[in-house]
């Protein structure tokens, strides 16, 4: 087996080279790559390096951390894993020691070694890659590993739907529709949900909310969406009950706190790469907000989701890429006419 990978060069340019072949420690299992999903952060990271940039200026940077493939090897502990296995991997490996990680909150570990980023930037775009076994998942005969791959982001989705209490009879509203806001709009429609609005600038992302299950859906960049929100027609004065901001906007953070209800919530879902000024007298009727950051233990009921119907993933890929040619799928990602078509772009490394 010859292994390789795919490395961020500079800023803009990726480049595949040869790489070691992997050997799984006793705990760990050897993945065979088939499907990687490409990330907000990951495009982030392809345009202008890391959000956390590292220490080592010499540092090799990897992209990639939605994975889906086969297992071909296993550690001498692995007792629930098996070589052929189809699995995903839950890309952050927590310390298991700090008050974080023993209180249950592993998501949120300060030590956390996640793919692609901080401390070693490893990335998943490689033919092969060890994992714990502990955080590899089996997949359902009924899924494939594209969706195997996709179960990372439906998952940030289902943390958050969780975190805001989503639940039929309430009002929400998802300000925007990439991949999270409509990982969100389904979490929410299966935990319950009926009443869920979702705004976006772009048509086809939007067309694609309404048929994943949205009730109504708005375009921003052509109605005033505070003022439509806050029409007689829709929630009035009262406002809605539960706000996600996925576009990680000050604009649509801001909408937020103009749409939010009097003792609703908003969460904060998106990546704000820049201070958001808050007008907190318009929120000071015991509005909370509160941020949602990846998933803890949301794996397993976010496989079952994907597996019984209730989520669909495949819909959302609307572009596909040979794993040669990496460099061109981030730069349709980052080209201003091309990813406006893109919803979901997958690399498919192996079959």
């Amino acid at each position: 087996m010859k292994n390789t990978e795919a490395i961020l060069v500079t800023p803009g340019t990726m480049k595949i080279q040869d790489a070691p072949m992997p050997e799984p420690k006793d705990d760990e299992v050897l993945l065979k790559v088939e499907y990687v999903g490409i990330c907000g952060s990951d495009i982030h990271g392809f345009e202008s390096g890391p959000f956390i940039p590292p220490k080592d200026p010499n540092q090799k940077i990897g992209l990639g951390h939605e994975c889906g493939g086969t297992v071909v090897g296993v550690g001498s502990k692995v007792k629930k894993i098996k070589v052929g296995d189809r699995v995903n991997i839950e890309p952050g490996v927590p310390c298991g020691k700090c008050k974080f990680c023993l209180s249950g909150h592993y998501n949120i570990c300060p030590d956390v070694d996640f793919l692609a980023t901080q401390p070693n930037y490893r990335g998943a775009l490689t033919n092969y890659i060890t994992h714990p076994e502990s955080l590899t998942y089996k997949l359902p005969d009924n899924m494939d590993t594209m969706e195997g791959a996709l179960v990372e982001p439906a998952a940030v989705g289902m943390h958050a739907a969780i975190l805001g209490e989503a639940r039929l009879g309430k009002s929400i509203v998802i300000l925007g529709a990439g991949t999270i806001g409509l990982m969100v709009l389904q979490a929410c429609k299966s935990l319950g949900a009926t009443d869920i609005t979702v705004v976006d600038v772009m048509d086809k992302r939007l067309d694609l909310a309404k048929e994943l299950g949205a009730s109504r859906t708005i375009n921003g960049a052509k109605e005033d969406t505070v003022a439509l929100l806050r029409s007689e027609e829709l929630f009035g004065d009262h406002g809605v009950e539960l706000v996600f901001e996925c576009a990680g906007s000050t604009f649509t953070a801001n909408q937020a706190v103009q749409i939010v209800a009097r003792g609703g919530k908003i969460m904060m879902v998106g990546t704000q790469s820049k201070p958001v000024p808050i007008d907190f007298l318009k929120i000071n009727r015991e509005v909370t907000i509160q941020t949602s950051f990846r998933y803890c233990n949301n794996y397993p009921q976010t496989i079952e989701a994907i597996r019984s119907g209730k989520f669909n993933v495949k819909d959302m890929v609307t572009h596909v890429y040979d794993y040669k040619d990496v460099q061109q799928a981030f730069m349709d990602a980052i080209d201003p006419e091309k990813k406006t078509d893109m919803v979901k772009g997958v690399i498919k490394v192996a079959e």
